[in-house]
């Protein structure tokens, strides 16, 4: 694993307790435990500094050690991948912390380098990324989120709803240049990180269930740059014919 010139962490927050798909972070594709995917293209990107994974399961924990991961299990209750990320850089030392979560398979390591690198220049205290929206169901898909952002490149805005809604498109054909996918990674400052977890769920956040309204519901500015690179996400769960959980899978 390379070193950066600053230290950047990534944290990859794996729950075993999802309502929707017990065990996820477990589930076998291609060969491989999910979360040994996303730790192995963590570790191949070459502007992070260290990787582990941030759990609340033995077997979540086991399963890291096998593959020859990093591991630490996080017992407690947290509201969202941010809030364990928090409660790990109070364990650990680093600079800088990024969130990725347990089902956000980078489809190559450059998408993470595509964040942390103008990150480190550019002195937000967070940011992450988002990509050209393809194809158009997109935009009407509540699975998929959706992200505005200012002039400066700061958010304005999430949602799971079609934004910007163009008043004169009664088709909702995506527009490119104006209709952007969000990624569900995120970087922060160590300080920046420690004031998120101690706000209070917004009003934002608990409605469109996306941690990331805190940070702007509170002041919190969230730089956002444009990647090309894409991941893969779990959305589904699905029995083999041998009884065995798979994850049907979308692009990010």
């Amino acid at each position: 694993m390379n070193k950066a010139s600053r230290s950047v962490t990534v944290v990859i927050p794996a729950r075993y307790g999802s309502s929707r798909f017990p065990g996820k972070p477990l589930v076998e594709l291609n060969g491989k435990p999910m979360i040994q995917h996303v730790y192995e293209r963590a570790v191949a990107c070459r502007t992070v500094s260290s990787v582990l994974v941030a759990t609340d399961d033995e077997r979540i924990k086991q399963a890291v050690d096998r593959f020859g991961g990093r591991a630490v299990v996080v017992t407690g209750e947290y509201r969202t991948g941010t809030d364990r990320v928090a409660a790990v850089a109070r364990m650990f030392a680093g600079e800088y912390f990024l969130d990725l979560q347990g089902d956000e398979i980078p489809l190559n390591p450059e998408l993470l380098t595509d964040l942390i690198e103008p990150f480190l220049e550019s002195g937000a205290s967070m940011g992450t990324l988002k990509r050209v929206m393809d194809p158009t169901e997109d935009l009407l898909n509540s699975a998929v989120v959706k992200v505005v952002t200012d002039a400066r490149g700061d958010a304005l805005y999430f949602s799971r709803a079609p934004i910007p809604f163009v008043r004169d498109d009664p088709e909702r054909q995506v527009i490119g240049g104006l209709h952007y996918i969000h990624l569900g990674l995120y970087i922060y400052t160590k300080e920046t990180l420690f004031r998120l977890a101690a706000l209070p769920t917004s009003r934002l956040e608990d409605a469109e269930k996306l941690e990331q309204l805190r940070a702007l519901d509170h002041g919190i500015r969230i730089r956002v740059w444009e990647t090309k690179h894409a991941s893969m996400r779990s959305i589904d769960r699905k029995m083999s014919r041998r009884g065995r959980a798979t994850a049907a899978l979308r692009r990010n």
